[in-house]
């Protein structure tokens, strides 16, 4: 993968650059991961999934280390903005919280507000995910995927995209936590100091994710 331009960019920018890469990489398996994209942005959000308002579920999770923890011990009664991404494994996830950590994380430190990003991969991803990319923020593991469950964006892989994953060295029963292939959708939530969502966006296709000058403007919305 090229190095990424060190001007400041939208994440939009820098998927396309990306998927410029990735499709003269592995054009065989692009195919059937295009085919299932298209297929979730046609689906669009999922009904009844959670809306400001509702509260953040809280679950039992596991730090980089392994050691049990949650989402309330982890914002410590603080406002936090909390990142659902897919895994270390993905290219996608890996450059949105590369932009994060750059971008967003300066202003929320010195808003006193906490970033904490979820997947369901096992621990030893989560520290893969924070030593690469060099992110301050905490990452946490969620096997079974209990927070995309609560918050109803919990996806399973179109039939073919299995099969072309493992084809590049990617088998999600070996990456996630409880070894299902099933996945969150990306999502971006902002909380208030007492767990209460004040705004989420959901991504059903994972090519694209929340900009940060989004998430800046939803700020606003913890007051």
């Amino acid at each position: 993968m090229p190095a990424e331009d060190s001007t400041r960019s939208t994440i939009a920018d820098r998927v396309a650059r990306l998927h410029e890469d990735l499709a003269g990489q592995i054009p065989d398996a692009a195919a059937a991961f295009g085919a299932e994209q298209a297929d979730l942005a046609m689906a669009g959000v999922p009904p009844g999934s959670a809306r400001p308002g509702d509260t953040l579920p809280d679950p039992e999770l596991l730090d980089v280390h392994g050691v049990s923890t949650t989402l309330e011990a982890a914002r410590d009664d603080r406002p936090a903005v909390i990142v659902l991404y897919r895994g270390a494994w993905c290219p996608y996830c890996n450059l949105a919280l590369r932009t994060y950590q750059q971008d967003l994380v300066p202003l929320l430190d010195d808003l006193g507000i906490v970033l904490i990003a979820i997947s369901p991969q096992k621990p030893d991803g989560s520290m893969t995910m924070q030593e690469k990319n060099e992110l301050s923020f905490t990452v946490l593991s969620d096997p079974g995927n209990k927070v995309a469950a609560a918050l109803g964006v919990l996806t399973a892989p179109a039939e073919d995209t299995p099969e072309a994953q493992r084809t590049i060295g990617i088998a999600r029963t070996d990456l996630n936590g409880d070894r299902t292939t099933g996945l969150p959708m990306p999502t971006v939530a902002a909380v208030d100091a007492a767990g209460v969502i004040s705004w989420i966006d959901v991504h059903p296709d994972y090519t694209t994710r929340t900009e940060v000058a989004d998430i800046v403007s939803a700020l606003a919305t913890l007051d």
